[in-house]
């Protein structure tokens, strides 16, 4: 197993951290699907490559999730000093050198562990920041042993309803270095054919709310729950499904509690269509059998409520039936990042990104129909650009969504056509519901681009607290200054923009770091002119004129 360059990226990041930060724990964000596993197995391996002796534990909260991280290790690093603590499992290897445990089974008896030097947490999301819970206990009694105990967490939601971003109000993370769940770097995974799109659709069926009271920011669930379970809505709702969802083979229910849950299944295998469930109060096995019998396709839809939100693996998966109406932009992505996942036919090369995306066209899920009854989608916003939650008291903002005239899908605010359909937006077209601030109507505005001559150029390294370094450069114009960030240490789509733009200015090769570009500076061929998009709140750099070639 080879890793891809974005997780080679990740790990190299985590090592640059570590280099530069003698405290702090980071977070490396990325979305479901892309491979969080391998990102684990790569640094495990490097870290017992430069140094031997250390003893790391890998900690999440199910058991797939276990087997699925110890089993990539395994795939990546057949000879790695790894063991499994897991009541569910069945293990109690807690002598290894890297253990993968979950945090129930852990907290039970971290003497068994002795001195850990490093801790790896997936899904890193559900921590939180209060004491007395059981990441933090354990944390707490590991550093008892060590007190420069290092954690690292992985997630595809660094934020929490009541506290905002992970790394806010002293919670146990201090910084995102690297962060492929923004915008640009989500929609850089779908053009590279590493993830399969969404079709978001609205319906005619939508479940009310009203009267659900809302409970340190998320809906109170025995409330949501009586809302939400009626035999006609939920009739009405589900026969919409089975009209729009015909052709889909593999769906996944979410819906508003145990007894709801059950309602939803009897429904639908009322109407003709194999389901099952699972919750809580089934056993462990017969979850387990119920899952296997699902993944084999011998039930077509398999209802949850919040069991299957993450460490649920089915690349199959190609309709998401949304009957769990949520405030939490976490859970929100976590449950769409459930159809992600991408198919590929075989007979194509899997190395480019044409052939990923042909393999993706040419297979039996093209993408993933999300059937919202809940509104979550105007509530929230797409999968690629959710309204963040933040710090309790703070003001919240609005989900960036309009709705396509020509299939009916939500797509994000600012794009111009449909990734669905094509369909081409009009210029300055008023957005509906949530998604008519002036900033998102601006974004379509026609650009009026300027070409402005060059007196001089500035470089040096730029860095938010808590960010990535970028290459900020400066282009001094008369009493004018325009900046553009070369971002040589990110990821994905910024990643390839910042070694184009090295580049088109240099024909070596483009540095690794911007401490690197800076001492290569001399390198570069310094344009006469940039061609500068005016007409917006911050006027932006969008090309550059070179003197002619003798």
């Amino acid at each position: 197993m080879i890793l891809r360059d974005y997780q080679e990226f990740g790990v190299s990041a985590l090592f640059r951290y570590f280099e530069e930060n003698e405290t702090g724990n980071p977070i490396i964000a990325m979305p479901t699907g892309t491979g969080k596993s391998l990102v684990i197995a790569g640094f495990l391996q490097e870290v017992f490559h430069r140094y031997a002796g250390q003893r790391v534990m890998c900690l999440t909260h199910v058991k797939e999730l276990i087997q699925q991280n110890y089993g990539k290790l395994r795939s990546l690093w057949p000879s790695a000093p790894a063991g499994v603590y897991s009541a569910g499992l069945g293990r109690k290897e807690f002598y290894a050198p890297i253990v993968f445990a979950g945090i129930a089974s852990a907290i039970n008896c971290p003497e068994d562990f002795g001195r850990v030097d490093l801790v790896l947490i997936d899904e890193c999301h559900l921590v939180s920041p209060k004491e007395g819970t059981m990441y933090q206990e354990l944390i707490a009694a590991l550093k008892v042993r060590n007190p420069f105990l290092r954690v690292i967490g992985l997630t595809a939601t660094h934020y929490r309803l009541g506290q905002g971003a992970l790394t806010e109000d002293g919670g146990l993370f201090t910084d995102v270095p690297v962060d492929m769940t923004t915008f640009d770097a989500f929609n850089w995974f779908l053009d590279e054919g590493y993830l399969c799109p969404l079709v978001p659709r609205p319906t005619k069926t939508e479940l009310k709310v009203d009267g659900v009271k809302i409970q340190q920011g998320e809906y109170n669930l025995k409330q949501l729950q009586l809302a939400v379970d009626r035999t006609e809505l939920t009739t009405q709702a589900l026969t919409e499904a089975c009209e729009l969802a015909s052709s889909r083979k593999s769906w996944l229910v979410f819906a508003s509690g145990i007894e709801h849950m059950e309602h939803c299944c009897a429904i639908l295998n009322d109407m003709g269509i194999a389901a099952t469930f699972i919750h809580s109060k089934i056993s462990g096995e017969e979850r387990d059998k119920r899952l296997a019998d699902y993944l084999a396709g011998r039930y077509q839809a398999m209802v949850n409520n919040g069991i299957l939100t993450t460490g649920f693996d089915h690349p199959g998966l190609d309709c998401i039936i949304m009957l769990r109406p949520t405030m939490s932009p976490g859970l929100w992505v976590q449950m769409l990042g459930r159809g992600t996942r991408a198919v590929y036919a075989e007979g194509f090369d899997l190395t480019t990104a044409s052939g990923r995306l042909e393999a993706i066209a040419a297979s039996d899920k093209r993408n993933c129909l999300v059937l919202d009854f809940a509104g979550n989608t105007r509530r929230l916003g797409p999968i690629n650009d959710p309204v963040l939650p933040r710090k309790k008291g703070a003001k919240k903002g609005t989900a960036p969504v309009k709705i396509c005239e020509g299939c009916g899908c939500y797509c994000h605010a600012s794009v111009r056509v449909c990734p669905n359909c094509q369909y081409v937006f009009p210029l300055r077209a008023g957005f509906k519901a949530t998604a008519s601030t002036d900033e998102l109507i601006r974004r379509n505005a026609m650009p009026e681009i300027v070409s402005v001559n060059i007196d001089r150029i500035t470089y040096k390294e730029h860095k938010k607290p808590g960010g990535v370094s970028s290459l900020k450069v400066s282009y001094h114009c008369g009493l004018r200054v325009f900046h553009e960030w070369v971002c040589l240490e990110h990821m994905g789509y910024a990643l390839h923009r910042a070694h184009d733009w090295w580049r088109e200015h240099s024909s070596t090769r483009p540095p690794e770091s911007v401490a690197d570009a800076l001492k290569r500076i001399g390198e570069l061929r310094q344009p006469r002119a940039v061609r500068v998009w005016i007409n917006r709140q911050y006027p932006e750099v969008r090309g550059h004129e070179f003197h002619a070639a003798n």
